[in-house]
Parts: C-alpha cells; structure tokens; sequence
C-alpha cells in the first residue's frame, strides 16, 4: 500500500510540474511572438508615460524620436489633399474637386477633417506644422482611436455634449494608452477612412468597406484573414510615407516584370503585375488577354459581395421631407439600410453588382468647380477615364458608375459647393435650405452664386481593384466570348463569339464552305472509284 501511495503522490507531481512547464512554455512562446513584431515597447518610452489632452500634444512626443515623420507627411497626397495632375494640369484632391455624393470637402471641414491625417483642418490650416501631423490614425493597434465629426480632425479626451444642447454625449478616449500601444498600419486603421469614404460604409468605391476588416477567402483572395491576410501596405508599398496607388492618377498598364525583392524599382508596386508578373497563367491562352484586359476584369466577377450593400445612386433633389415630429423623414428597407433621408435624398443601394467595362489607359480628367455647363447633354462627367483601343496604353477595365442628381447654379451654369455639415444656419444638414447652404459654400471658396438652384445628373467613375475573388471563381470564358456578354459594349476589339467582324466572318465562312465542298468532291470520288 505505501509503494502504491508513493506511486501515486509521484505521479501527480509530474503531472503538476508537466502543466506548470507547459504553462510557462506558452507564456515564454506568446511572449517571443510579440517580442518579433517590434523592437519597441513604446509603453516603456518615458515620453508616453503621461496624460495627454490633446493629438498635437501626442505628436511631439512621437517627433522627440521619429524626427523625420512629419516632414515625410508633407510631402504626401494624404496631407496635402491635392494633386497637380501633370497629364491634364488639372488641380485635383479632396480639397478641389467636386463629387456627387457629399459634393465637396470645402466649407464642411469639420466634418470631413475627421478622415485628414492632420488636427484642426479648415481654410486657414497650417500645412507646415510638424505638431499638427496625426500619428495614431495610422498607427493605433488598439483599436479605440476616434476623431467624431464636427471636431475638424480632433479626437475628444473628456466627455463631451455635442451637438451642443442635445443631451448626446461624445465619450472622451485616453490618448496615453493609445499611444503607447502604436504598431504598423492594418486594413482597421486605413479602412476607417477608405471603408467609409462618401459619408457612410461602402458608399463611394463598392470595393472597399467593413467586410474587409476579416474577409475569408470567397470575397478576397489576398485579405483573407485566415490565408494570406494582406494589408493594405502588402501591396501599396509605403517608403518615406508615401502611399502608392493614386486615385488621381492610377497605373491602368503595368509592362513591367515582377519586382524582384531588394532590387531598386520606381514603378507602382501595387498593381497586379507588380507580383504575377506579364504571364501568370499556365495557359497560353490565358496569358494572350493580358495586353488588350485588365486583371480585375477577369478576377472581380463583382463587387459588394462582403453583405454589405453599396450606393449606386444618390438623389439629392429630393431630400427636404420631415416626419410628422418635423424631424427630417428617414427611410429603411427590409434589410435596416437607408434608403431615403430627408437631409440627404433617396439612395439606391445594391450588393453583388457587376461592373460597367471600358477602356482605360490611366488619364482621368475631372469637371471641376467654374467649369461651364452644359445641363442639355446629363448626365454631367464627374470625371471621365480617358483611353481607347489603339493607344497602346489602355486595358479593358472594370469601373463603379456611381450616378447622382445634385445641385447646381442654372445662370451660372457650374456645379456647386454645398454647405452641408455644421450648426450654423447655414448648413443643410441644419436648416434644410438650399439656397443658404449653397451661398455660403460657395463663398467660402470664393466663388459665385447666382441665387438660382436646380439639379443636374451626373456620372463618377471608379476602378475596381480590390475583393479579389478565388481563381475558380474568375469569369468563364462564355462570359465574354459570347452576344451580350459583359463586354458588349466595348469597342474597338474582336471578340470571338461576341459579334461579328465581316472580314472574318467572311473567312470564316469561305473555310467552312471550302471544307464542305472538299468533303463533298472527296466522298464522289470514292464512291465513283468503289464502281470501278
């Protein structure tokens, strides 16, 4: 019995000191993997171990080592929020043009600064100051970072009643713990603002929104969070801070090889090529559409297929209409998506849309603020993609049409600013009154306004480029090669199958009618040589 109790008593100690082993080689395994990420514990930095009131106050902490970060900020479109096209010579960025969603940034920069890397955007904001550079929209790893809107690129500290008067409060956010819990870019922290451009989750592009926080592998092959689980950075490659991969002015041809890792190269780093190379299918055939179609054409059968619907559409001469409490009426459907809101107008929203094809050779030209219109030939080019068949530059590309119906000044015949977002008087979104708002968004940019206001359609286009799908689900050929298949309406190329080319047809038919009399002279002479 004591060798069977001292047996037993041994046994269980192993047992103990196997778990305790266990545990702490867990503990030491986590603790090496996050020790592999950084070479920083920026909780451990003496500069951060305190509390800040304000993001400035944070940036000077980050600049006491990062000495050269902000003056690389400076540098980039996503700072200056402007871009001199040198194709075109058109003066483009947020802070220039006009869209057909939230029609445009200025005189609504309290709002819309929330989604600026920089604090306190407006007309009178100061580009070259380091302090006024926003680290931790980038680089926050917790999560928990928020600048609301209405506070021009401001987070809030404390708690804080806005608007002023309505009983809301705006929960303040402890900017030290967020600063000491800094790390790369991830897809949360850039899709904070790609994710909700135009006023609201999957609004403008329809290839970016929340979906791609964690994407499985059927919506994109890349940012699939359980496989490849890309960031945005995989592909824009950042160096010194600048992003590659404009809007403005996108690569839509990429002749060059893969890029070889550590070998100096100045060309895009974010297009397809710039990986697979010119000839990444194991058929020839394949690899033969790549000079005439883009990638996405084939690899994005869709786009909003995350279930998360995006705007095709957006009225705005409609909006204006309350409920019965005299509260701007809003409108859902059966999913809870809205569809009409009286500040705003009516929506049209639609999920796994296929795209409007069209050739593109990486020029975009922009209607821009005091361009004349023309309102006898709407819908109005928000912008167009330049490019066709035989300029060797240009590939079939898929694009988002986004259509609106917007403001615009009937006697000066020009698309106009629209203050929408404030609690002043003025602002739509306030007063409802569209010949005030517009008057003083226009003033605010120091143009013209009639007094007159009607509504114009317009057109804006986007390339789509991301929710890339598994190579299964690519587009079968029948897709294409066939009548009114997805590329019906684009001109200028054969397509076997779509329709015809006389020439060819012609061939075609004379082959096909020579073959015939071939079979028909050789089964005579047979049967009049089986006789003899």
């Amino acid at each position: 019995m004591q060798v069977l109790k001292r047996v037993s008593i041994a046994l269980a100690m192993a047992v103990m000191m196997g778990s305790a082993f266990s545990a702490t080689e867990q503990k030491a395994g986590a603790s090496d993997a996050a020790l592999l990420k950084s070479t920083a514990d920026h909780s451990k930095f003496k500069e951060l171990q305190r509390p800040f009131q304000s993001g400035p106050e944070v940036t000077k902490a980050c600049l006491t080592c990062h000495t050269e970060a902000a003056k690389q900020i400076h540098q980039t479109q996503h700072w200056k929020w402007e871009y001199v096209n040198p194709g075109t010579g058109q003066t483009l960025g947020k802070r220039h043009v006009i869209n057909n969603f939230c029609t445009s940034v200025s005189s609504n920069y309290k709002s819309c600064a929330s989604c600026h890397i920089g604090y306190g955007l407006d007309d009178k904001f100061d580009f070259a100051s380091q302090e006024n550079v926003d680290c931790l929209v980038c680089h926050d790893a917790t999560g928990k970072y928020k600048k609301p809107g209405g506070f021009s690129g401001h987070p809030v500290t404390k708690d804080t009643e806005f608007p002023p008067g309505s009983g809301k409060i705006v929960r303040g956010i402890d900017l030290q713990a967020i600063a000491q819990k800094v790390g790369k870019t991830r897809r949360e922290t850039c899709g904070t603002c790609h994710f909700y451009g135009g006023g609201g989750d999957a609004v403008k592009h329809g290839d970016l929104d929340s979906s791609l926080d964690r994407p499985d592998k059927a919506l994109d092959v890349h940012m699939d969070a359980e496989g490849n689980n890309f960031t945005c950075a995989t592909c824009h490659k950042t160096e010194g801070h600048q992003v590659p991969g404009s809007r403005y002015a996108p690569t839509a041809m990429d002749k060059g090889d893969a890029h070889l890792r550590g070998k100096a190269d100045s060309t895009n780093p974010a297009t397809c090529q710039a990986c697979h190379g010119q000839t990444p299918h194991g058929m020839a055939k394949l690899n033969d559409h790549t000079d005439k179609v883009a990638c996405q054409t084939c690899h994005i059968p869709a786009f909003a297929r995350g279930d998360m619907p995006t705007k095709m559409s957006w009225d705005w001469s409609t909006a204006g209409k309350r409920d019965a409490k005299g509260k701007p009426l809003v409108i859902t459907n059966d999913d809870g998506h809205v569809t009409y809101n009286g500040i705003k107008g009516d929506f049209v929203l639609e999920e796994n849309v296929r795209p409007e094809y069209m050739w593109f050779n990486g020029s975009v030209k922009y209607t821009l603020m005091g361009d004349d219109i023309d309102k006898s030939r709407q819908p109005i080019a928000i912008n167009t993609f330049e490019g066709g068949p035989n300029d060797g530059k240009s590939l079939i590309w898929p694009v988002k049409l986004f259509r609106g119906k917007q403001p615009f000044d009937p006697v000066n015949r020009t698309l106009v600013v629209t203050h929408l977002a404030g609690e002043d008087d003025t602002a739509y979104w306030k007063n409802m009154d569209w010949e005030k708002a517009i008057a003083a968004g226009m003033a605010a940019v120091g143009k013209p306004f009639s007094g007159k206001v009607d509504f114009i359609e317009t057109v804006a286009m986007w390339p789509i480029t991301h929710m890339v799908a598994p190579k299964e689900k690519a587009l079968a050929c029948n897709e294409c090669h066939a009548r009114e298949g997805r590329l019906d309406k684009v001109e200028g190329i054969y397509i076997p199958g779509r329709g015809g080319n006389r020439l060819v047809d012609t061939l075609g038919w004379l082959a096909s009618a020579a073959i015939l009399v071939g079979v028909l002279v050789h089964g005579l002479i047979r049967f009049v040589n089986r006789k003899h």
